[in-house]
């Protein structure tokens, strides 16, 4: 894999490897475990843990963002995240990354120690949030999605999505550093399960080589999704080895630098492998 960095609020993070982006969902309805950690205490608690077992970055949200999920009050995700936040960047040493696409949370939580904003409207969402993001030199993950949350999975179509996702990064890239945010803050993700079909997902995951084009760290977010369970049969907490196989073929392809996960464990342990192997080879 191809050496490439991202600079996120003073600190720079070089990708010889993949990192383990771990996800604390601080919400009532995300599709795989809302509720679970929504009191602060559990919410800490588990981010801890993901630490432990070898997290690299935290991506905590307050909102869901699965198909249907209504929008959150900006009070309500403020209470949520920010304590939760600044709590684990207290006890904790790694980068915390808040996925939100509000400015007012994002501002929030980076003054309360987040370094990167995580944004499904790719920083379109709030007409501030670029602001934001120069503002405190955050890093940020920009999400390729059609429609919103709650349209998204209502009959999405392309002519040719993978085309459609690099158009998008490109528009985004240049409106984006156009705008005074530099492109070393920048990573991009192309959305898997948002806004597309089982079959358009399966057309992406195969085109994605075609994004390291751009030079930036690619996020790749499959964790319990819907289209492994349609493949293999499988329930949400046994998607695991399904999931670990897309990731690692992405990261072999160079096509992947940051792997969005619930399950952190089995991830890093998938990664150290085949990182090995890659070193033995050369």
């Amino acid at each position: 894999m191809a050496i490439i960095s991202w600079q996120i609020r003073g600190r720079t993070l070089s990708f010889g490897r993949p990192i383990v982006l771990g996800i604390v969902n601080v919400t009532p309805d995300s599709f795989s475990d809302g509720g679970q950690f929504l009191d602060h205490d559990a919410a800490i608690n588990h981010a801890i843990k993901l630490v432990g077992e070898g997290a690299d970055v935290l991506d905590i949200g307050g909102e869901s963002t699965r198909p249907g999920a209504e929008p959150v009050p900006l009070d309500e995700e403020l209470r949520r995240v920010v304590p939760v936040v600044r709590e684990v960047a207290r006890r904790t040493g790694i980068p915390i990354s808040v996925d939100t696409y509000k400015a007012e949370v994002a501002r929030q939580c980076l003054k309360a120690g987040a370094a990167v904003v995580n944004d499904v409207f790719a920083l379109r969402g709030d007409p501030e949030m670029p602001n934001v993001i120069r503002e405190f030199g955050a890093g940020a993950i920009l999400m390729h999605m059609q429609g919103t949350p709650q349209t998204m999975q209502i009959a999405p179509t392309y002519d040719d999505v993978t085309q459609a996702v690099e158009q998008f990064f490109e528009d985004r890239l240049r409106a984006l550093t156009a705008a005074g945010i530099p492109l070393e803050q920048l990573a991009i993700d192309p959305g898997i399960g948002f806004g597309k079909t089982t079959a358009h997902t399966w057309e992406l995951l195969a085109g994605l080589p075609r994004l390291r084009r751009f030079g930036r760290p690619i996020c790749l977010g499959v964790s319990r999704k819907g289209f492994l369970g349609k493949l293999t049969g499988r329930d949400t907490p046994d998607r695991i080895a399904a999931r670990l196989s897309v990731a690692c073929h992405a990261i072999a392809l160079g096509a992947t630098h940051i792997v969005r996960t619930h399950d952190v464990a089995p991830t890093r342990d998938a990664f150290l492998v085949q990182d090995m192997i890659a070193r033995s080879a050369n």
